[in-house]
């Protein structure tokens, strides 16, 4: 028996949208029926995914949108209002690494930090794009009597990581700032949540190499590293009528990672 999500019909926002676990939770929202706007900071593959969206059995509509630069957010959310008369989920999937040690010391020297442009771009798009368009969609949820804020945390958020100091700095102020959002926008029907990922197969870990994978699959006690469709079945989920009553949390979708082992 299928669940039944009750999100036939609704507004859904994706960041992030073109590939990997954001193009995984755009399709699984148009598989229950909801109207899917994808945004992307890249327009490539704009034509393919809307058509796959409503192949999928959703209406669809494609943003280029710079999470990070608040005119084009608004200009993009106003357009979804317009489009569709409201807006029912957010999900902030938009996010990039830009990873190296915060200082890297050998044979008694510095042979390299991390950047103050590496710092600042993924503040930017991790944390401060999340911001930008959860601030630019709230009040239309309000209008709209209620809806779900969901953000791509990370275990690294929980965690930390070796040389990913930006990173994980971005998505553990996610884990803080869904916390707060949960206290203020309760009262409007607003359920605001997180998801921290485990090691997911995108492309981002295709580009590492054979044995940094393999290392990572040995830290997973389920013995795999994640799908995409793992994230996204429980973005779904989130949104869906079955978790009405979760609300302030970040739902950890790892395999059961154990650092250290």
């Amino acid at each position: 028996m299928s669940m039944e999500t009750g999100l036939k019909g609704k507004v859904v926002i994706v960041t992030g949208a073109a590939a990997g676990i954001g193009r995984a939770t755009a399709g699984r929202f148009a598989q229950e029926g909801a109207r899917v706007a994808a945004w992307d900071v890249s327009d490539g593959k704009a034509d393919e995914l809307v058509k796959e969206l409503q192949a999928a059995g959703g209406e669809a509509l494609f943003a280029k949108v710079n999470v990070a630069d608040a005119a084009s957010v608004a200009s993009a959310t106003e357009t979804v209002a317009a489009r569709w008369g409201r807006i029912d989920v957010l999900v902030n999937n938009a996010g990039i690494v830009r990873d190296a040690q915060l200082v890297k010391y050998k044979d008694g020297a510095v042979v390299s930090t991390m950047t103050d442009e590496a710092w600042d771009a993924v503040i930017a798009v991790n944390l401060k794009g999340v911001f930008l368009c959860t601030r630019a969609v709230v009040p239309h949820m309000i209008k709209g009597g209620g809806g779900v804020i969901l953000s791509a945390s990370s275990v690294v958020g929980l965690y930390g990581n070796f040389g990913q100091t930006n990173y994980s700095a971005t998505k553990g102020g996610l884990i803080t700032m869904t916390k707060t959002w949960a206290r203020e926008l309760g009262k409007f029907g607003i359920r605001v949540n997180a998801v921290a990922p485990g090691f997911i197969a995108t492309e981002i870990l295709s580009a590492m190499p054979e044995k940094v994978i393999e290392n990572m699959v040995a830290h997973t006690p389920i013995g795999r590293m994640g799908k995409p469709e793992d994230i996204a079945n429980t973005y779904v989920w989130l949104a869906s009528d079955s978790a009405t009553f979760v609300h302030g949390a970040t739902i950890s979708v790892d395999g059961g990672i154990v650092l250290g082992t």
